[in-house]
């Protein structure tokens, strides 16, 4: 069986399965709806958008997601290569220069022989082996197509995005710049609040106006834990924000040693150090009240918001009753789900579903068995939890150390605890790797 494969939906998923696919001589078809028709969160015309932050999150193997990102490296992956050439400072984490890091993906994917990419809306799952990748903003169409497929309504939650400014427009007489703890670099740059500026902030973000949603589902919204609206958060309690996007421990003033009531980070946008997002800052306030409030941060009273917040929906399907650890539907083999409809919640993680789906999607028209990462590899552990049928109450998840196997041995520190466990994962992983031609490039 020698056939094209479908791809519909560009991101990072899709990416990662193309990229995949081609690399072992299989021919893809690839479709993307920009740049003739974007989401509310959508912004560039390139493949691969990173729509709600530039971070891909911590980059040492003791943190879950970069022991993931380590994983995709041994894997080949596309998205891994182009994040280290579009790299810029951000202490212990992995962050890009957003337009950079699409850009040379989508250089490399539309120029790649294998590859065909077609700017076209599907709002129809194509016959043959497909692989839907259009990830957490699907059209609604197409949303529909894949619900009436599955019997079932999809089910969804709401996501946000967090603002960016404009670095000259920060007023560093009032911030500094230190990572906290002392982790890596002084790469981030601090606002710091006292506690009399943190209770105004606090009164005039609780009574701030949000934008409407303008779905039928409102009164219904689902937030994702992972990335939850600053005022939703602001909601559960006054001190909520300290221990979250607001705390100020391990980062006390390095000049004088004064440790702050709050402190709000920035983090670098692009590599050309003129952009900063405000980490934890995603929201769904209007764009005037956004404005008005965040200019109330120490040292963004002048700020120049260069990109606004926005909250959009993100639709996911029931994976464990209706998807196999291979990233096949289980009623419809020869179609594969990838990315954050799958129910993985992340960059990275889409990233890892989308190589997985492209292995398996070459696999199976080449009439070869598909394959199961091992649970003590990171990707495993994340396919075998979504797809895990004794969970009941299905939500996203993102890459976390609590579902890989637990040691035989009993170790105190976490930090050297996590270690071992990365250090097992790696070794399977390279095993795994080893004991499969698919994956060295070889059927």
């Amino acid at each position: 069986m020698n056939q094209t494969i479908h791809i519909v939906g560009g991101g990072l998923a899709g990416v990662e399965a193309a990229y995949a696919i081609a690399k072992l001589g299989g021919n893809v078809k690839l479709y993307e709806m920009k740049p003739h028709k974007k989401s509310p969160a959508h912004h560039s015309d390139d493949l691969a958008e990173l729509v709600c932050s530039n971070s891909l999150k911590g980059n040492r193997i003791s943190n879950a997601c970069g022991l993931l990102k380590e994983e995709l490296r041994m894997l080949g992956s596309l998205c891994m290569e182009s994040a280290e050439l579009s790299r810029v400072p951000a202490g212990d984490a992995l962050a890009v220069d957003r337009d950079k890091f699409s850009r040379y993906i989508t250089d490399v994917i539309k120029n790649h022989p294998n590859i065909e990419v077609i700017s076209e809306e599907i709002t129809k799952i194509p016959d043959g082996v497909c692989i839907l990748a259009t990830g957490p903003l699907t059209s609604e169409p197409l949303a529909q197509e894949i619900a009436k497929l599955l019997g079932e309504e999809s089910l969804y939650f709401f996501d946000a995005a967090a603002p960016v400014v404009a670095k000259d427009s920060i007023d560093m007489s009032v911030c500094y710049k230190m990572a906290r703890y002392g982790k890596g670099t002084d790469d981030y740059i601090n606002c710091p609040f006292t506690k009399e500026q943190y209770d105004a902030f606090y009164q005039e973000l609780m009574n701030a106006k949000l934008a409407p949603l303008h779905l039928e589902e409102e009164k219904k919204i689902k937030v994702f834990e992972g990335c939850m609206p600053i005022e939703v958060m602001a909601k559960r309690g006054e001190k909520t924000l300290l221990f979250g996007p607001m705390k100020p421990v391990g980062l006390p003033d390095p000049v004088t040693g004064k440790e702050y009531h709050a402190v709000v980070q920035l983090r670098q946008e692009n590599a050309e150090d003129t952009m900063y997002n405000l980490v934890g800052f995603q929201t769904n306030l209007t764009f005037p009240e956004q404005k008005r409030v965040f200019s109330m941060i120490p040292g963004l009273e002048h700020a120049e918001f260069l990109r606004y917040g926005v909250m959009h929906r993100n639709t996911y399907i029931n994976a464990p009753k209706n998807l196999l650890p291979t990233n096949q539907l289980k009623r419809h083999p020869n179609l594969f789900l990838a990315g954050q409809m799958t129910g993985v919640e992340g960059y990275v993680e889409s990233m890892a579903s989308g190589f997985l789906a492209g292995i398996n999607a070459f696999l199976y028209i080449h009439e070869e068995e598909p394959i199961v990462f091992p649970k003590e590899t990171a990707l495993g552990s994340l396919l075998a939890y979504i797809t895990d049928e004794t969970i009941g109450n299905f939500q996203p998840m993102n890459m976390n150390f609590g579902i890989l196997p637990k040691l035989n041995e009993r170790i105190k520190s976490k930090q050297e605890r996590y270690e071992k466990i990365a250090t097992i994962a790696l070794e399977k992983m390279k095993e795994f790797i080893q004991e499969n031609h698919i994956l060295q490039g070889d059927l």
